[in-house]
């Protein structure tokens, strides 16, 4: 019987036996591994579906040798042991904290993985005696290392110069719907609706810690705002911008952070060093939502910048004539 996890078995006690049912179980959830990533790419990136699908086949293979290698050494009844079971074994994170990670990330786990199982059996190979066993571990060894080279093959097999750019392309969509369109959506809010209470405050009490509540409590307010609308407005299904978890987080964080860029500041005891500060960070946050804009968004420079400078400046004149009056 397999003690609990507070007493895994150290892989030197694993008897011959114990391996073999060790390296089955492995290749089966190794599997089964490959095949959730087939099937959560099949629908966008099916080139890349195929590859993993190839790969979980090869795994499956290598399952069948093992078992058929246990049954002529052992019998028909294969001990239940799993790689939690070993003290220091190398484990598979559990599927669903990667199976939404990007396609490149997905095809470097997949890397790791292989890398991790040559590993494995180089050290079953050495600890076994039996010379066809050993055979077979090290056949194995061989061919686990050799597997980021036969992924390069599935690749050139599936991914032809064309599919391999649409993969790319399509991913670099998703991540600006999901992550780049909100955070600039959310960084704009946060650094102009802000600018208007900040300053108005500032230059209405001059005392920059009562400036710095405000700011505090606006940026923290418009994160929380932001990011429950950004949630709750679009579940992603039917627009396809993705999670509306990742949206919302990305929104909220970005609206918060582009409020207490110049809230900050008046943490500085005088006024008019955190009004001068702040005043250089708001022109440093303008410029950058600019250039996000450029960056990601293909919008010329010089029109993003004019628009953007130009609402915040009209937004930060409002709120020193407001707060100077």
């Amino acid at each position: 019987m397999i003690p609990g996890l507070a007493n895994r078995r150290r892989f030197s006690d694993l008897s011959e036996q114990e391996v073999l049912a060790l390296a089955i179980s492995s290749e089966e959830d190794d599997a089964r591994i490959y095949r959730t990533y087939a099937e959560r790419l099949r629908a966008e990136y099916p080139a890349s579906a195929a590859v993993f699908d190839d790969m979980a086949k090869e795994e499956d293979t290598h399952r069948h040798w093992l078992i058929e290698r246990h049954q002529a050494r052992f019998g028909e009844v294969i001990p239940l042991i799993r790689r939690e079971h070993v003290a220091g074994f190398y484990a598979r994170r559990p599927v669903w904290l990667v199976e939404n990670l990007g396609l490149d990330r997905m095809r470097g786990e997949a890397e790791a993985m292989e890398r991790e199982a040559a590993g494995f059996y180089k050290r079953a190979a050495q600890a076994t005696q039996d010379a066809a066993t050993r055979k077979l571990l090290g056949d194995l060894a061989s061919a686990e290392a050799k597997h980021e080279v036969r992924a390069g093959e599935l690749s050139e097999a599936h991914l032809d110069g064309d599919a391999k750019g649409e993969e790319d392309r399509a991913a670099h969509r998703q991540f600006i719907l999901t992550w780049v369109q909100p955070g600039l959506a959310g960084l704009m809010d946060g650094s102009v609706s802000t600018l208007a209470p900040i300053f108005a405050t500032a230059f209405a009490t001059q005392d920059p810690w009562t400036t710095f509540l405000v700011g505090l409590a606006a940026s923290v307010g418009a994160g929380i705002s932001m990011g429950f609308t950004e949630a709750a407005h679009d579940d992603g299904v039917l627009s396809g911008r993705g999670s509306p978890i990742k949206r919302g987080l990305a929104s909220g964080i970005m609206t918060a952070l582009g409020g207490l860029g110049h809230a900050l500041p008046y943490l500085i005891p005088d006024f008019w060093t955190a009004t001068t500060i702040a005043i250089a960070v708001v022109f440093v946050e303008l410029w950058a939502i600019a250039w996000i804009q450029n960056r990601f968004m293909e919008t010329p420079f010089m029109r993003a910048a004019f628009q953007v400078v130009l609402g915040g400046a009209l937004v930060f004149a409002a709120g020193v004539l407001i707060g100077g009056g």
